[in-house]
């Protein structure tokens, strides 16, 4: 396996529901020597779940898919999965798998098999948000690949030879290469007009725009005037 040419792994998990309960996908990634290039990959459908769920499964089978002898650093930007195995799992299991109040822990399958996959094993956690222009490139793919998988609930991976996958709408811009959003019109005239921003801001293209400075409204908000000119 890949991870042994290493001593640590870097990688990533996410999953994504499409309207939480609702078609779900999960994905993680692994990283090549230089901890921001994917060196393997895999994501899947899970047909109709949570995102929890979701989040879940993805750090399940990203566990599953490393050589456990490895130390390995998991970057998610789920807090709820990331606390579920490491803050919250300690008092469930003296509780008998009930939560403070006493009620039944959620995704408690999914939880406890987690729990055995970590025995034994190095591993850190590490909070990633999500959706952030500068964002940590192996997270944005994750993010990008259960996106997917949960709109077309099909499997992708490295090993199945299958494409990078798409930009994520929620993302402004990508962390890694400059992607481009797919082209959409603004119509009218209107949509020309520039006007001096009250406020600081971001525009879709990842810079900043400061207070005071000319902006345009392009399909994604408000911005620089030449980025409305690229999309349009």
């Amino acid at each position: 396996m890949i991870e042994h040419m290493r001593e640590r792994v870097v990688a990533a998990c996410d999953g994504a529901s499409k309207g939480n309960p609702g078609p779900a996908g999960w994905a993680w990634v692994v990283s090549d020597g230089d901890e921001r290039t994917p060196a393997r990959w895999a994501a899947g459908p899970l047909g109709r779940a949570t995102n929890n769920v979701a989040e879940l499964t993805a750090l399940e089978r990203l566990l599953t898919a490393v050589d456990p002898d490895v130390p390995l650093e998991i970057r998610m930007d789920s807090q709820y999965a990331m606390k579920a195995v490491t803050t919250w799992l300690p008092g469930w299991k003296r509780n008998g798998w009930k939560t403070a109040a006493g009620k039944p822990v959620a995704n408690q399958d999914l939880v406890v098999r987690i729990d055995e996959l970590l025995g034994g094993r190095s591993v850190e956690f590490r909070y990633v948000p999500a959706h952030q222009v500068d964002g940590d490139p192996l997270n944005d793919f994750a993010d990008r690949a259960a996106s997917q998988a949960a709109s077309v609930q099909e499997p992708a991976g490295s090993e199945l030879g299958s494409p990078e996958p798409p930009p994520s709408p929620d993302t402004p811009a990508t962390a890694g290469a400059p992607r481009r959003k797919a082209p959409r019109r603004t119509g009218g005239a209107a949509s020309a007009r520039t006007i001096k921003a009250k406020f600081p801001g971001r525009c879709l293209c990842g810079r900043s725009y400061a207070a005071g400075e000319k902006i345009a409204k392009n399909a994604q908000g408000w911005g620089h005037p030449e980025c409305r000119t690229a999309e349009a």
